[in-house]
């Protein structure tokens, strides 16, 4: 059986390592995030571009 939940700011959508890095400089909460900063300064294992928009947060936003 399939459920389908509401996702609340913060929660993540899908379970990714906190050592992936994001370079979406078009997320409104880049300067917020822990995957920007290590896609930044070189310490993140994998950088990959997630969902984020100049309006709201992906679902793998990681505070800093």
């Amino acid at each position: 059986m399939i459920q389908y939940g509401k996702f609340f700011e913060g929660e993540n959508m899908a379970q990714v390592p906190e050592d992936v890095g994001c370079n979406n400089e078009k997320c409104i909460a880049h300067n917020e995030c822990k995957r920007f900063l290590i896609a930044q300064n070189g310490t993140a294992r994998e950088v990959k571009t997630f969902s984020g928009t100049e309006e709201k947060k992906c679902g793998k936003f990681l505070e800093r």
